[in-house]
């Protein structure tokens, strides 16, 4: 259930920092959903039973992702 919700709000975001009326804040419900995303990356990283089987390297990997994925975010503000 939260991965559809999550997901549609990704998707209005996503039209929202298309329209310059609603960019910045659609830029913070970015911003604020990839903090989110952050947090379960580490409990992923953390957690055996949690990274569904992805390698370590890849779990590894997201986090410098996920902080540059913010920075863009943080462009439209």
């Amino acid at each position: 259930m939260i991965n559809k919700v999550s997901g549609v709000l990704e998707i209005i975001f996503g039209i929202g920092v298309c329209i310059p009326v609603l960019d910045s804040v659609s830029s913070i419900g970015i911003i604020n959903l990839l903090l989110g995303f952050y947090a379960t990356h580490i409990y992923m990283l953390q957690n055996e039973k949690a990274t569904l089987g992805l390698p370590k390297w890849i779990l590894i990997l997201r986090l410098p992702l996920q902080i540059g994925l913010i920075y863009w975010a943080f462009q439209y503000i």
